[in-house]
């Protein structure tokens, strides 16, 4: 069996969250008029790339994102929503938009990242172990679905770069490259139980 397959990560298209400095998993943020924008480029962007499917974090503005790129596509599967794909929970801090609280975000997702000091959280939110479990559970089911295909996955800042930092041992190389909205990332996965990041956007 050709266990090898190919996976175009994107963070969202810019959102309603984004513009307003919102900080946490906010899933209800839609996307804006720029951000539906993004998604339809992006799908012209993968275009020829042989993706049959899809997929989505649960927050609205993931599913918008996948919905637009799938329809660019002429895709008529649709998408599917996939749990463990969030962006990262800030607890009580949820929702603030004080900048202190994203400065500190940011100070979190570089200890993941570069340090691999996953017991760091921001306030009472999630820590970087739990954030790296539920996303690599998410690809990891992703993959054995889909063995020897090519698939897209829609998710989120932060978690996509904690999860695939986590499985792609990507460390400092990607400080200072945040994803940008709807830039695909091409990840490999096979033959064996193997992960492979190929084009991070901007990377150091």
């Amino acid at each position: 069996m050709n266990d090898h397959v190919r996976l175009h990560c994107l963070r969202h298209a810019e959102s309603e969250n984004v513009v307003t400095g919102t900080a946490g998993a906010q899933p209800s943020a839609a996307l804006t008029a720029r951000g539906r924008t993004q998604a339809a480029e992006a799908g012209l962007r993968l275009g020829g790339e042989g993706i049959t499917h899809v997929y989505a974090g649960t927050a609205v503005r993931a599913c918008q994102t996948a919905a637009i790129v799938a329809r660019t596509l002429g895709l008529t599967s649709g998408v599917t929503v996939v749990s463990g794909l969030e962006e990262v929970g800030l607890g009580r801090l949820e929702g603030s938009r004080d900048p202190a609280v994203r400065a500190r975000t940011a100070e979190v997702l570089r200890a993941w990242v570069v340090d691999g000091a996953l017991d760091e959280a921001v306030g009472d939110g999630e820590s970087g172990h739990t954030v790296t479990a539920r996303v690599t559970a998410a690809l990891t089911s992703l993959v054995t679905a889909h063995p020897g295909g090519t698939i897209a996955v829609i998710g989120h800042v932060a978690s996509l770069t904690t999860g695939l930092g986590a499985l792609c041992g990507l460390g400092g190389r990607v400080w200072g490259a945040p994803l940008p909205h709807a830039v695909p990332v091409l990840v490999e996965y096979g033959p064996g139980p193997t992960w492979r990041c190929r084009n991070w956007p901007g990377e150091c």
